[in-house]
């Protein structure tokens, strides 16, 4: 019989400086001489379901009027930073992240027990890169064997998990540190097209952390299921361009998501029946997306609360959101209880995964150990 990988742990963290009402804020300011077009942006703002984002960057003191959004200046009107200067910021700011949220797994003396480590981000890159960064700071072993998954976008965590289950499936005594961490601030683009500004009204900076074995207790990874979204390539891109990374997110989206799942529940959930699950892991990757999964599957309200409640409070941190859900998941749930993951990414793919929790789930939360958001450290704010 093959091996069952389980989640054992989640962490989860942001950085310390809630922007999204200052974001918000700027991109009005770019529509002052045109007031329907403003009243348009206000009416999607104000529906969006966030109420607060998190990021890397400090908020210079007069950015309501200055010329500049942070201290640092990688957002001065009419002179937005190249990708360059914000490919610096990444390699600056990401690992005071990974190396704080990792910290809330409470590793002690088992972090010389890891041997992998696989970390999914596609806000930033360099190398050597975060996962060396990863290997030293959080003192695992120099022997660790690191895997890269990048540019897969939000539905990057559940592919990082399809990994971690198979390398403990192929080596039962491996512990797989799994990081998902995303800075999608550092990516914001001086633009009058709605399209871009609705996206980064949504996207936030987050990291995830979370440990992988073969030890049951937690959360089983019972099986995976990629399924693309026919003739939708053009619906959802992330291309690195000039002036950052561009995105590129159709309001076309929330209806292709609706009509493929609802059509092909029966390759994500199998010969189970919806009211069979207990737990929806789904990727909020914005209120009318969940909203098009709940029709999809005729969920009721309260099937998709973990997820609204995670895009309230953090916004869309791109391949670290889903993880937040399972975090909160894993400190309410009762053993036993079924669930299904999704994830969205670009292709227009949706990564699945059935789980089901074991044991005392909620005993790490129970400790203080991951229930709270972890915060960067200090350093951060300047």
């Amino acid at each position: 019989m093959a091996t069952t990988a389980y989640i054992n742990r989640i962490a989860v963290g942001v950085p310390p400086h809630d922007v999204h009402h200052a974001f918000l804020h700027f991109i009005e300011t770019l529509f002052r001489k045109d007031s329907g077009t403003l009243e348009l942006f206000r009416r999607m703002a104000a529906r969006s379901g966030i109420e607060h984002r998190y990021s890397c960057l400090e908020l210079a003191p007069d950015w309501k009027d200055g010329p500049a959004m942070d201290v640092g200046g990688l957002y001065t009107r009419g002179a937005f930073a190249n990708t360059a200067a914000r490919m610096r910021m990444f390699e600056q700011r990401a690992p005071d992240l990974a190396v704080a949220t990792v910290g809330q797994l409470d590793l002690g003396e088992e972090r010389s027990r890891i041997t992998h480590l696989v970390v999914t981000s596609c806000t930033g890159f360099s190398a050597p890169g975060l996962d060396l960064q990863v290997v030293e700071r959080c003192g695992l072993p120099s022997s660790v064997e690191r895997t890269m998954v990048g540019f897969m976008g939000c539905a990057a965590a559940i592919n990082g998990l399809k990994l971690a289950r198979h390398i403990v499936r192929s080596e039962p005594a491996a512990r797989v540190l799994v990081l998902n961490l995303e800075l999608c601030t550092l990516h914001l683009q001086e633009t009058l097209s709605i399209p871009q500004l609705l996206c980064f009204m949504l996207f936030a900076d987050g990291c995830a952390a979370s440990l992988v074995t073969a030890e049951p207790k937690g959360i089983a990874l019972d099986s995976f299921r990629a399924v693309l979204i026919p003739d939708s390539l053009e619906l959802m891109s992330w291309n690195i361009r000039d002036l950052g990374f561009d995105m590129v997110l159709s309001g076309k989206v929330p209806r292709a998501i609706h009509d493929s799942l609802r059509d092909g529940a029966h390759q994500i959930i199998g010969s189970a029946a919806v009211g069979d699950i207990d737990l929806w892991a789904v990727h909020p990757g914005g209120g009318t997306i969940l909203d098009a999964v709940e029709r999809a599957f005729d969920l009721p309200p309260s099937a998709l609360a973990p997820s609204r409640e995670v895009l309230r409070r953090h916004g869309n941190m791109s391949s670290a959101t889903v993880m937040f859900v399972l975090e909160a998941m894993m400190r309410e749930a009762a053993s036993g209880a079924r669930g299904c993951a999704m994830a969205f990414g670009p292709g227009l793919i949706a990564e699945t995964m059935l789980f089901h929790t074991v044991g005392n789930a909620s005993s790490r939360a129970a400790q203080g150990t991951s229930h709270q958001p972890a915060r960067a450290p200090a350093l951060l704010d300047g």
